[in-house]
């Protein structure tokens, strides 16, 4: 059984306290109104939820899968990279994760609200709307956007993301670059497949899912602009370190 390092062992730890606590804490919605992260529009936003989303997860299937990849990828990499290195690595690419999924909503919010505005509503008429209680609308609006559109519109502005899963794809990036022929496989297809193919595989099923709207094997709730976004972090980094002598800029 593969060991596992120091700052994955805090990051299991952290990830499971969090989870703890918005079982135990309020009503469990508690902790999702404190540290998930929502579209900046919606009051409940906060600027720390940038980082503390990224130890919260809905339910027990949702952390047990991201602690697995976690442990199983995490280790490798963190013993290539050390322990500062490596959690900056982490934060990053779930960084990266987020900014890419918050810009994804803002296009999407704003698509809307632009056409809203321009058939004569008054913009902050409908913020004041939005912001009046959790999906509630104008029906008017459906005049202007279609069922879509504003299903989208509404649902941005009520979104919350949580989960590790943006940084662990920039975790299975790096894990991939730096063990290309390690051979991985599915929990449900067990065959073998080197991770220089398994894992742009799996970035590929998520730029399916995030253009198409179906889901593969993930549930249809899924950040798959986040992975993605965690994936293209943790890619540039990757690249930019091993252009710059990798082994040179090591961190203890």
């Amino acid at each position: 059984m593969r060991s596992i390092t120091d700052t994955v062992k805090h990051l299991l730890i952290i990830n499971a306290i969090m989870f703890v606590g918005t079982l135990m804490i309020g009503d469990g919605q508690l902790f999702y109104k404190w540290f998930a992260l929502y579209f900046p529009k919606n009051e409940l936003f906060q600027p720390w939820q940038i980082i503390t989303h990224m130890f919260m997860h809905g339910n027990v299937q949702h952390i047990l899968f991201n602690m697995l990849a976690l442990w199983m990828f995490g280790t490798a990499v963190e013993q290539i990279f050390g322990k500062k290195k490596f959690i900056f690595f982490y934060i990053s690419a779930g960084l990266g994760a987020a900014l890419l999924q918050l810009g994804y909503y803002y296009f999407k919010f704003y698509s809307g609200l632009d056409l809203l505005v321009e058939a004569g509503f008054d913009s902050s008429q409908i913020m004041e709307v939005l912001s009046s209680s959790y999906n509630i609308y104008d029906t008017r609006w459906a005049n202007v956007l279609n069922q879509d559109q504003l299903e989208s519109f509404v649902g941005v502005f009520n979104s919350s993301m949580v989960g590790a899963s943006g940084a662990i794809m920039g975790i299975l990036v790096a894990f991939g670059m730096l063990f290309p022929e390690s051979k991985l496989m599915l929990i449900f297809l067990p065959i073998p497949v080197k991770a220089k193919y398994f894992i742009p595989g799996i970035i590929a099923l998520d730029l399916f899912s995030a253009l198409s709207g179906v889901s593969v094997f993930s549930p249809n709730n899924t950040a798959y602009v986040a992975h993605l976004g965690g994936a293209l972090t943790g890619f540039l980094m990757m690249y930019f370190w091993k252009k710059n002598q990798f082994d040179n800029y090591r961190w203890h």
